[in-house]
């Protein structure tokens, strides 16, 4: 931790997001400003701030991901599987299968969707076992050198899921998903059926039943969100503050990772198994 920082601006720094946005006075970003500068840099911005970090490495390990697993696959052999090979077919056979017991329609949609969820969540999670300082003081060190400014004034957050902007674009995306189906098997008529005629199949109960159906509904993408999101967030944080520690830090971090392991990919599967759960239920035709 460089000492021209107290642990306070240490935390947050590390915590800051970096921002881009368009303000009335033009293209605004909190690069080179100090904490307090940084977070009003966006402020009048409202809704369309963008954190460029969260883009760039979710970009990023998605490409990854689609790079490492076409390669697999166009290189794939018959034979004796090398290393690479066997573990692409292990996590595709392991998906696969959790699909083919919870999943209960037809439709070659979700086992690839199954198998970019788990694969492209689980790559962001384990962003956080990088060393917290790694990747931010290497940013700042090339923010230094190319433009001057203080190291301590360029921001970067490298794991994309403790940003609730991503989980939440996620658990919308698979909302809408959970909205086309529902309506394309049941039917506009069935879908608004099962709404206000479930749980209790009396006319006279419609109002309380389409409240109840819609809070369900409605709580499933943020319930996908907010899990990951606060068991992510919760994981960084407490490195970053092992990470305060100074050397007494050593003895603490390893276990703390060694734990986290099971969060990172315990996390990414609920993700996908919740979300093949949701859309199972929007194949089902009552």
């Amino acid at each position: 931790m460089a000492s021209e920082q107290t642990t306070q601006e240490y935390i947050l720094h590390h915590l800051t997001n970096a921002t881009m946005c368009m303000t009335d006075d033009g293209l605004q970003t909190n690069y080179g400003k100090g904490l307090e500068e940084a977070s009003a840099a966006c402020q009048e911005a409202g809704f369309w701030v963008w954190n460029i970090d969260t883009l760039a490495w979710s970009i990023l390990l998605g490409v990854l991901f689609l790079w490492l697993f076409r390669r697999v696959a166009k290189t794939a052999t018959t034979g004796v599987p090398g290393k690479t090979q066997a573990f692409v077919e292990m996590v595709v056979e392991f998906v696969n299968d959790n699909v083919r017991d919870s999943f209960h329609g037809k439709n070659n949609l979700i086992a690839p969707l199954g198998l970019t969820i788990f694969v492209w969540v689980f790559l962001m999670n384990l962003m956080d076992l990088v060393p917290v300082d790694l990747l931010p003081w290497a940013a700042g060190q090339i923010g230094a050198a190319a433009t001057g400014v203080d190291p301590h004034h360029v921001y970067m957050k490298v794991v994309p899921t403790t940003d609730l902007n991503l989980p939440l674009a996620l658990g919308l995306g698979v909302f809408v998903l959970i909205l086309f189906y529902s309506i394309k098997v049941k039917g506009f008529a069935g879908f608004a059926k099962e709404l206000t005629m479930q749980p209790f199949n009396h006319w006279s109960m419609i109002p309380v039943n389409f409240i109840l159906e819609s809070v369900t509904l409605l709580a499933r993408p943020f319930s996908l969100a907010l899990r990951l999101f606060g068991n992510l967030y919760a994981g960084e944080l407490i490195f970053i503050l092992i990470a305060t520690l100074g050397l007494w830090q050593l003895p603490l971090h390893f276990p703390w990772a060694v734990f986290h392991i099971l969060v990172i990919v315990l996390q990414a599967f609920i993700f996908m198994m919740l979300t093949i759960v949701y859309l199972s239920l929007a194949h089902e035709d009552h």
